[in-house]
């Protein structure tokens, strides 16, 4: 039997495509998709010739372009129509494909992050190998600003991307040694493609002496000072900029849960 010559009632017709006769039925009232088959009991019925048509309305449906402009092209399609179709919407899969790069990068990263939080103590040093970073920074010393206002700034500058595989902020070493914590140098984040409106610069590979704390931010200083003690005692020379960043901020329910990673790089030529 030639299949062109099948006929399908709406109920298998919507079975066939796996979707609801009234998607079918409202199709066929606006125009944009009817049967194109009479029986001669005077129902209509669609044919299977159509299924091909079907899908590639599905395939614009689900390519975000509207009914409107779905039935525009049906009425008058031409090989210009599909083309300039075509091109937009490759550039915008291109982007979304982009997008859900970045947003399975952060998962990963804060999947890591959190893995390694369950099996900290309440406060750790440890010596690590840390592999170089491209971070964007942003000059800001937030001395009288809370959080959502930080937020606030960062989101003028940095994608909700950027700003979802976390927000740190960095102090100079100096700052640090003389116990001065009243304003930062500024907020980094790990860069994902490009960014504007803010300074890219590699943070360098290396051994750093890395700081965990458990708890609020008021125990930063001590960890701080903890950490340098360690240098000494260590004989390490310390360089650049001292990190912090966050780990496991929506994995907690309470502040003190909160982690805290430090990080100070070891100058390996002194």
């Amino acid at each position: 039997m030639n299949n062109n010559s099948i006929k399908l009632t709406t109920a298998q017709f919507a079975k066939l495509h796996k979707v609801n006769k009234r998607t079918l039925h409202y199709y066929d009232s606006i125009g944009l998709f009817r049967p194109n088959a009479k029986g001669d009991n005077g129902y209509r019925y669609y044919d299977v010739s159509q299924s091909i048509d079907f899908e590639y309305i599905r395939m614009l449906k689900e390519l975000n372009m509207s009914i409107e402009e779905i039935v525009d092209y049906c009425k008058n399609p031409t090989p210009y129509k599909f083309l300039e179709i075509a091109e937009k919407k490759e550039t915008e899969i291109d982007l979304a494909i982009q997008q859900l790069k970045h947003t399975k990068k952060i998962l990963q990263r804060k999947k890591e992050q959190v893995t390694f939080c369950e099996n900290l103590q309440e406060q750790e040093i440890r010596i690590e190998d840390c592999k170089a970073e491209r971070i964007s920074v942003l000059r800001y010393d937030f001395s009288e600003d809370d959080v959502s206002q930080i937020f606030t700034y960062a989101n003028e500058k940095w994608s909700i991307e950027q700003i979802r595989i976390g927000i740190g902020s960095f102090i100079s070493l100096d700052k640090v040694i003389y116990n001065t914590f009243d304003t930062y140098d500024g907020i980094y984040t790990y860069t994902l493609g490009r960014i504007s409106g803010s300074k890219s610069l590699i943070k360098p590979k290396g051994k750093y002496i890395c700081g965990y704390q458990k708890g609020t931010w008021d125990k930063a200083p001590a960890m701080y000072k903890k950490m340098l003690n360690y240098a000494e005692k260590n004989h390490l020379k310390l360089t650049g900029y001292a990190y912090e960043i966050g780990l496991n901020e929506f994995v907690i329910s309470s502040p003190e849960e909160y982690i805290t990673k430090f990080m100070i790089k070891i100058d390996e030529q002194y």
